[in-house]
């Protein structure tokens, strides 16, 4: 019997683990969904998030209330200046072209962002309690549990979102950009939309693993998984993403 409440145990830490592995690999989605693009940055895009919430939270001692959303903001709009400034000049070069550029991006943010901040782990407060939620003799890590929902409530907006008319227009030009340009839909700004959205995702990331394991650069070492995840899940599904974040978790 202790066995099996065992089996239960780390089953469910990992399919909560495996929800935040869904939640980086997500930004990796989203990108591929608009441009067909591997956005090989997401790893360094969720470091990033990470460092600016504990130099929000802590540097600057803003509350968590004001820092996180503050925090979203920022990496939205930052991920529409790396479309802007550096993808948006690679249009109708070959994609593998592009697709080494977002891995050198992510090289570059994994030596830039320790540089400016620090190379020294930061701990990362956001108001999680240590103690685990005990469900008879199964324990759950709390900040498992609260990163876990969080990452599948961000998921299901995501899905949501695809059904809006911004979302039809995304789906749009995934299908085809040289008909999404011709019936008057901007592609280059539906390529945008899905990098700050990318950014997003990496922040809600980097705040959430960073005040797990602490924020330095090793943050940008989710690639590696949220990569497996989302070639797992299909690179261009959103619910692939989440059952194949829940596999590799379990």
């Amino acid at each position: 019997m202790d066995t099996i409440y065992e089996l239960a145990e780390l089953s469910a830490n990992g399919a909560l683990v495996g929800l935040m592995y869904s939640l980086v690999a997500l930004g990796i989605v989203l990108v591929f969904k608009t441009s067909g693009v591997a956005n090989l940055a997401q790893g360094a895009l969720a470091m990033l998030g990470g460092y600016l919430a504990w130099a929000a939270l802590v540097s600057l001692g803003a509350p968590v209330w004001a820092g996180i959303p503050l925090v979203v903001l920022l990496m939205f709009f930052a991920g529409r200046a790396v479309e802007r400034m550096a993808l948006r000049r690679m249009i109708g070069q070959p994609v593998i072209m592009v697709i080494m550029l977002t891995l050198g991006i992510e090289i570059l943010l994994r030596g830039l962002a320790p540089a400016i901040f620090g190379s020294v782990k930061k701990r990362l407060d956001i108001g999680i309690d240590n103690a685990p939620v005990i469900l008879g003799p199964v324990l759950i890590d709390r900040a498992y549990l609260v990163s876990g929902v969080v990452s599948l409530a961000l998921i299901g907006l995501a899905l949501l979102f695809f059904g809006t008319r911004q979302g039809i227009m995304l789906r749009a030009v995934s299908d085809d950009q040289t008909a999404s340009w011709a019936v008057g839909i901007r592609v280059e700004r539906a390529i945008g939309i899905s990098w700050g959205l990318a950014g997003i995702a990496a922040a809600a990331a980097g705040i959430l693993w960073g005040a797990i394991q602490g924020v330095d650069w090793t943050l940008s070492l989710l690639l590696i998984k949220a990569l497996a995840v989302a070639i797992l899940g299909g690179l261009d599904s959103i619910v692939g993403v989440l059952v194949a974040g829940l596999v590799l978790g379990i």
